[in-house]
């Protein structure tokens, strides 16, 4: 809900809901998992040290997400304060604040030289234009939430492939014939390395990538609210600056609902089409009389 009659923004009747709480969700969610981290130090180290191209580069996608998710909200902070400037400015005055998502209200209101007044067609026009800049800010992060699950699932299948590689390689190495017994353990000891590593790509590679799935997925569900409470402050803002476009009542009663309107322009349809009829009609009499008043004329002449 929209914060009520504060400070400079009396007049106006509501506020802007600026992101502050989202922002703090996400920081909470953020040092919620570096204290797992830090409490899980040792055994995700080793984790990541079973294969280090891998592992950094979820982790650093992981980090372009985190830092992308937090920029979508930190954004809206100049548009809600162009938003404040632009209402508490006189007509015909520049605003100095420079926006990026309301570059189209921007330009279109710039000249204004009276009171804010908009017709739905500009409203609606404004708001598609902004909600499409907003579902394409959302883009990068959906990506990123599939490309962590991508490169964790790469790194199993990589690991899975070195582990089967390497086991056929260990098979191949052992035999029987050609030493003691503890010198064909040590050897299937050493030949099973190879195989091992692998399984720890895999599955290290599905944690770290799954992992920072979740993390990115929690971050760009707030940046989505904070963006959503965003559009739907400015639509009902808008909705207070906006007239509707009415049609002229013919009966002079006034404007009504459109149920009323279409039933009154229905009614003088039908009263136009009635009174074409009866024109008709008058018309198809009068040249009825004429039709008889020539047979009249020319009866008598015809006899004689």
């Amino acid at each position: 809900m929209a914060r009520r009659k504060k400070d400079d923004d009396f007049e106006f009747g509501f506020s802007f809901t600026e992101p502050r709480a989202y922002i703090f969700r996400m920081l909470l969610c953020v040092i919620f998992v570096v204290l797992i981290g830090a409490v899980l130090f040792e055994p995700l180290w080793l984790s990541f040290q079973a294969n280090v191209v891998i592992n950094g580069v979820i982790l650093g996608a992981l980090a372009i997400g985190i830092i992308y998710t937090f920029r979508r909200v930190t954004t809206l902070w100049p548009e809600i304060r162009w938003i404040k400037e632009f209402r508490r400015a006189e007509p015909g005055l520049t605003v100095p604040t420079r926006t990026a998502l309301l570059a189209p209200m921007s330009a279109m209101l710039r000249e204004r030289t009276g009171p804010m007044r908009l017709n739905t067609l500009t409203m609606r026009s404004i708001l598609d234009s902004i909600g499409a800049r907003l579902d394409e800010s959302r883009d990068l992060s959906r990506y990123m939430i599939g490309l962590l699950i991508f490169l964790g699932l790469l790194g199993t299948f990589w690991g899975l492939l070195d582990t089967v590689n390497s086991v056929g390689t260990a098979v191949r190495s052992l035999s029987v014939d050609t030493g003691t017994s503890e010198n064909v353990f040590a050897d299937f000891q050493s030949a099973l390395e190879g195989p091992l590593a692998g399984m720890g790509t895999a599955f290290s590679s599905s944690l770290f990538g799954l992992a920072g799935s979740l993390v990115v997925g929690f971050l760009d569900l707030q940046a989505a609210s904070a963006q959503n409470r965003f559009y739907n402050d400015l639509e009902e803002w808008l909705s207070t600056v906006t007239t509707i476009d009415m049609a002229p009542d013919p009966s002079g009663a006034g404007g009504g609902t459109s149920t009323d309107r279409l039933a009154t322009q229905l009614a003088a349809q039908q009263q136009v089409t009635a009174d074409l009829l009866d024109s008709n009609r008058q018309l198809s009499a009068e040249l009825a009389r004429l039709f008889h008043a020539i047979e009249g004329r020319n009866g008598p002449r015809n006899d004689g």
